[in-house]
């Protein structure tokens, strides 16, 4: 008999809508299909989500939209989901673990109190350097990453004003941080959190790989948006980082397989002890 697969649950926060992000995230997972079989719930369009119990590893996806709104059926679900997450975990054993990637990730850091969840000032899109904190040089998920390491960048939302008290009592550690930038005054946005042990979240989009994002950025409105907001030199600074096997090819290579490799072994070193 093979091994038994351990089961993994997509949380599609992508409001129905087609998504090359999507495709990534079943191109990282596909790696990974002698061990995991996954399964698909459409938060957003159709209110679906999870048993808890059902499931080893989630991953909550991006998406777009305001992630202070939503209709008060799915999105009063998620919340409670993240709840029990975090209750499963308190009170047994056998952990689940979870990614929350950027719209998920707000939602998160808005639902525990972490920091403040504000509109920016203008969209951040494009490939960004993304910095990691003392606690974050440590963190297994972000290993094998430069200092700093890139990533697609896509918000018009960002969290900042930590608040570093509830950070103390959920035990959860800020990983990443957005650039300087030295010509504002503007507050640095927090990039990636260690919620707990076993929930993590990033700002950016770790599953980004260079061909779909370069499919993205050939879209005629896509590349008007940029040259008119940002200047030609600026795209042509965003497809030169694409060809850079050290940037966006590497974090998709390396930070959802980090996830993967580490929640797929405690998993089943747990499923080891409870047959002990």
């Amino acid at each position: 008999m093979g091994k038994k697969k351990l089961n993994l649950a997509i949380l599609d926060m992508y409001d129905g809508e087609p998504n090359q992000g999507m495709r990534c995230i079943k191109d990282i997972i596909g790696r990974f299909e002698s061990q995991l079989n996954y399964k698909v719930f459409d938060v957003r369009g159709k209110s679906e989500l999870p048993d808890v119990q059902d499931f080893d590893i989630y991953i909550s996806t991006g998406g777009p939209g305001n992630p202070l709104e939503g209709d008060g059926n799915w999105d009063l679900k998620y919340f409670d989901f993240l709840d029990q997450i975090w209750i499963w975990n308190q009170n047994h054993n056998h952990k689940k673990y979870i990614l929350l990637i950027c719209h998920s990730f707000q939602m998160a850091c808005k639902h525990f109190g972490l920091g403040q969840l504000t509109k920016r000032k203008s969209t951040s899109f494009g490939v960004m350097s993304v910095h990691k904190t003392a606690e974050g040089k440590q963190d297994r998920m972000l290993q094998n990453l430069d200092n700093p390491f890139w990533a697609v960048d896509s918000r018009d939302y960002q969290v900042v004003q930590p608040d570093h008290k509830k950070f103390k009592v959920l035990g959860a550690k800020i990983l990443a941080l957005e650039k300087i930038r030295d010509h504002v005054q503007y507050e640095r946005a927090i990039m990636a959190i260690r919620f707990s042990d076993e929930m993590v979240g990033t700002q950016f989009h770790p599953e980004a790989d260079p061909i779909s994002f370069l499919n993205h950025l050939k879209k005629t409105e896509v590349k008007e948006k940029i040259i008119a907001s940002k200047g030609k030199a600026k795209f042509r600074a965003m497809i030169e980082h694409l060809v850079d096997e050290d940037k966006i090819f590497k974090t998709n290579e390396t930070l959802i397989p980090n996830f993967l490799e580490n929640s797929i072994q405690r998993v089943k070193k747990s499923q080891l002890l409870n047959l002990v």
